[in-house]
């Protein structure tokens, strides 16, 4: 077994790693740039919606107050109308880049935390890196990418983001997994 405490500088340095790849990703790549549509006639959307100054939250429109109001016809009605969706409403404010920059590098320092941890319970100092690299993408992985398949199943986010920020955990996962091997301590 290898202690965490021996993997803090590949810790470290993934979290940092896969922050600055996130950010190439993000800022200086197309790779992103069309995952959210813009509304048509968004100007008179936001106006019709500000009356009711929605507090931030999610929300979903229509929404049924039971299981048995979902079966009604009136529901039912309302559903084929539409529109149907789904959104987030933020705080009216400018956006804290700073605070969701930081969550991100504490997500991403824990991602690194839970792959070296897997893979210290499974290989001792001086193991087989390529088990390391395994063990340690494989964790990686899960922690960036499993979860935002849930988004696409319930609450149909686009196909086509969900396998792009697939991706994206992937390059994030073998970065954790590169830095871990290179810097797994010897016997």
């Amino acid at each position: 077994m290898t202690t965490v405490i021996a993997l803090w500088l590949p810790i470290l340095l993934s979290g940092v790693a896969v922050y600055i790849v996130s950010s190439i990703i993000h800022m200086a790549t197309p790779w992103h740039k069309g995952d959210y549509l813009k509304l048509p006639d968004e100007d008179r959307v936001l106006d019709a919606l500000r009356p009711f100054a929605l507090p931030p939250g999610d929300y979903s429109a229509p929404r049924a107050g039971s299981m048995q109001e979902m079966g009604t016809p009136e529901f039912v009605e309302t559903m084929k109308r539409g529109p149907v969706f789904m959104a987030t409403v933020m705080p009216s404010a400018p956006m804290a880049i700073g605070r969701s920059l930081a969550q991100w590098f504490v997500y991403s320092l824990v991602v690194a935390w839970f792959a070296a941890y897997t893979a210290g319970v499974a290989i001792p100092p001086g193991g087989d890196r390529l088990k390391v690299v395994q063990i340690a993408f494989t964790t990686a992985f899960a922690g960036y990418a499993l979860g935002l398949w849930q988004l696409h199943i319930w609450y149909l986010r686009s196909l086509v983001t969900t396998v792009k920020s697939t991706i994206d955990g992937a390059v994030y996962a073998a970065l954790t997994a590169g830095l871990l091997a290179w810097l797994w301590p010897g016997p």
